[in-house]
C-alpha cells in the first residue's frame, strides 16, 4: 500500500478489524518512511451490479451518483455526512443482498426517497423534485400535501 503522504511503498498494518457495517475490513497502517498513520478499507470485489435506467440502457452501479444526489438534496440542512453514508450503506446492503445483478434505477430512487422522507422532509422534497421531474408548482404542492397528511 502506497503512503498517501510521502508516496513510499513500505507501509505496515498496525490494526485490522471489521468496519462498522461488517461489509469491509478497516486497517490502520503506518508508513515505514515518514511514520504517519492512515486508514484503509478493503471490500470484497464482486460481480458489478448493473442499473437499468429509465430509457432501458444499462450502466454499472456508481455509489458516488447516489451520494451526490443526497448531498445536493441535504445542502444547508441539519443532516450529517455520517447520516448520508448510513443511508447509502442501508440501500446498498438491501440491494446487494438480493440475488439480482440488475436493478432498475427506480428501485434505487424510491429507496433514497423513502429514507430521506424519514430523515429530513425538505431534503426529501428536493430529491423528489429532481427524481420525479416535477414540472410545475402544483406538483410540488401535491407532494407537500402528502407529507402534511402523513404528519396528521
Amino acid at each position: 500500500m502506497k503512503c498517501p503522504f510521502c508516496y513510499a511503498m513500505d507501509t505496515k498494518v498496525i490494526d485490522s478489524r471489521p468496519a462498522d457495517d461488517n461489509s469491509s475490513i478497516r486497517r490502520r497502517r503506518q508508513c515505514e518512511s515518514c511514520g504517519r498513520r492512515f486508514t484503509t478499507y478493503e471490500k470484497l470485489e464482486t460481480m458489478p451490479l448493473m442499473v437499468i435506467k429509465k430509457d432501458e440502457s444499462r450502466e454499472t452501479y456508481d455509489r458516488s451518483k447516489i451520494e451526490a444526489g443526497i448531498i445536493h438534496s441535504c445542502h444547508k440542512r441539519p443532516v450529517s455526512t455520517q447520516q448520508i453514508k448510513a443511508i447509502i450503506d442501508e440501500i446498498e446492503n438491501e440491494i446487494f443482498n438480493k440475488e439480482e445483478k440488475e436493478v432498475p434505477s427506480s428501485v434505487i430512487g424510491e429507496q433514497v426517497m423513502s429514507r430521506l422522507q424519514e430523515l429530513d422532509e425538505v431534503a426529501y422534497v428536493r430529491f423528489a423534485s429532481v427524481y420525479r421531474e416535477f414540472k410545475d408548482v402544483n406538483t410540488f404542492m401535491e407532494e407537500i400535501g402528502k407529507l402534511l397528511k402523513k404528519e396528521k
